[in-house]
């Protein structure tokens, strides 16, 4: 018996998007608790709730093109657009509160130049501390992990709606249930803080990507058992 291909998009697109999750997770300026206190780089929060928040945004905004269009690329830029966004302003305002609140620089704690501007780091960093705020690198890398991880969001969506056919409540819990699975994967590979891909725990990030391939598609089995039984009711 021949396999419908729409079983197969499934299986391809959840695991691209599991992939694309989990190297937004090692894009995005992760800082914890210490980047709360402003003695560590990035936002201060973990790394499944800031990959989560992205994809939220990404989901409504492919969600929302998703109603006027089938067309599998506007939906991704979409969702991508909708999660950069998202991530941009979250770092701006950042700092703005390390800046104005806490009168800190922001400063890179993992290298001593910026790579993208070739700033000094090291005499703007307090001692004692693993750098503060988003500085220009980091802002860079931050939002190129908003745009794959919302790209990735919106391509599960968009699979699990239009080839899954779930309803648009049932793909978005779905793509995020997974999505949460790629991010738990990111944090433990991660383990703690990063600042981005200038950082030598970015170097790491194979060890979460295989890892990330086998429950994504996993996870897409899921998703085709499902769509079989749905249609067999």
């Amino acid at each position: 018996m021949a396999i419908e291909p729409e079983l197969i998009y499934i299986v391809v697109y959840v695991t691209i998007g599991g992939v694309l999750g989990s190297l937004a997770a090692h894009l995005c300026p992760v800082g914890g608790a210490p980047a709360a206190m402003g003695t560590a780089t990035g936002i201060a929060t973990g790394t499944i709730q800031i990959l989560l928040g992205a994809v939220v945004t990404g989901l409504f905004t492919a969600a929302t093109v998703s109603t006027f269009t089938n067309n599998i690329v506007l939906v991704m830029i979409s969702g991508a657009v909708g999660a950069t966004i998202m991530m941009q302003v979250t770092m701006f305002f950042a700092n703005i509160l390390y800046g104005f609140g806490c009168g800190i620089t922001p400063t890179s704690g993992r290298v001593a130049v910026d790579p993208i501007t070739k700033a000094d780091q090291t005499s703007y960093k307090t001692p004692q501390t693993d750098g503060h705020g988003i500085p220009d690198v980091v802002f860079i890398s931050g939002t190129l992990g908003g745009f794959s991880g919302g790209a990735g969001g919106a391509l599960m969506y968009y699979t699990l709606l239009h080839y899954a056919h779930f309803t648009y409540g049932t793909a978005v819990i779905a793509a995020l249930g997974i999505f949460v699975a790629s991010a738990i994967i990111a944090s433990y590979n991660i383990r703690g803080t990063i600042e981005g891909f200038q950082d030598p725990k970015f170097k790491r990030v194979h060890l979460a990507l295989i890892p990330t391939v086998v429950i994504s598609i996993l996870c897409s089995l899921v998703v085709v058992i499902a769509t079989i039984a749905l249609r067999g009711a």
